[in-house]
């Protein structure tokens, strides 16, 4: 109820960048029923333009770019998401944990994270996943781990803030313990830039994971990938045919839609006014 009196009066920024996202998890969740033809299936020859029976032309392969792009949402953006909220989890409970507990055990995290931040994301990344394999479930843990040190960082500082307000030192006082006082006192607190946050670690895990699949790493093929869909067919823009430019196209729409949002969210959560 409180969603839809802010949607109604929301930006038209806001609205357009919902109906982007909505859209792309139309497609994801009802992929097999709005798909023309299966996920892997060869329905003519390569690289055909848009006609009535293949309304994006087909890959390079001889797929339907349509049905291509359709699945590629549902398998991007569910692993993104999963990705995305396994790294909170993870970062968000040791920075909050670290926070209240303080002392030579907050030290020392921190500096463990400093040290695997230090390292170009990518480059680690590729490393890991060489080691241990390019699974799905491989992808997922490697990149939340990876990304965590970002949530780490983030729910720290803000945890920090709260940690030295009357109210947590009242709960201390009570007797309340640690993962109480984290999970009562600080959690809701800092929610408003944890749930920004989200939006853009989201964009970023969505356009590494897009990244990842364009150099081999990522989701593996068959598999419909909107990264990995740009790395096949990107030999068609020597011969001039745009096949290649509808999955890039599919990233950037998503990415600026979920965006969108975040900058509303943002402003509504400052407290700033028109």
């Amino acid at each position: 109820m409180v969603f839809f009196k802010l949607l109604r009066h929301s930006p038209l920024s806001a609205r357009i960048g919902l109906a982007m996202v909505l859209l792309n998890v139309f497609a994801a969740l009802l992929a097999p029923v709005i798909a023309p033809y299966g996920e892997t299936e060869i329905v003519g020859d390569v690289w055909l333009p848009s006609s009535l029976d293949h309304l994006l032309g087909t890959d390079h392969l001889g797929r339907d770019m349509f049905t291509r792009l359709t699945y590629g949402a549902r398998n991007t953006i569910v692993i993104a998401f999963a990705t995305t909220l396994l790294s909170f989890i993870i970062g968000a409970l040791i920075g909050f944990f670290a926070a209240v507990i303080g002392g030579w055990i907050e030290l020392a995290v921190s500096r463990i994270v400093d040290i695997l931040m230090a390292f170009p994301t990518l480059i680690f990344a590729l490393m890991a996943l060489s080691v241990v394999g390019t699974s799905v479930v491989a992808l997922i843990l490697v990149i939340a781990v990876l990304d965590s040190t970002r949530v780490f960082r983030l729910s720290r500082a803000v945890a920090m803030d709260i940690n030295v307000m009357e109210f947590v030192e009242a709960a201390r006082l009570r007797g309340e313990g640690i993962f109480w006082v984290m999970r009562k006192e600080i959690l809701p607190n800092a929610m408003p830039p944890l749930v920004a946050e989200f939006g853009l670690r989201f964009c970023f895990v969505f356009l590494f994971i897009a990244a990842l699949s364009f150099l081999g790493l990522g989701i593996q093929p068959p598999t419909a990938d909107w990264g990995g869909m740009v790395r096949e067919n990107a030999g068609a823009i020597t011969f001039g045919i745009f096949t290649p430019l509808w999955p890039a196209g599919a990233i950037a729409f998503l990415t600026v839609g979920v965006n969108l949002i975040v900058d509303w969210f943002l402003k509504i959560t400052s407290g700033l006014k028109d």
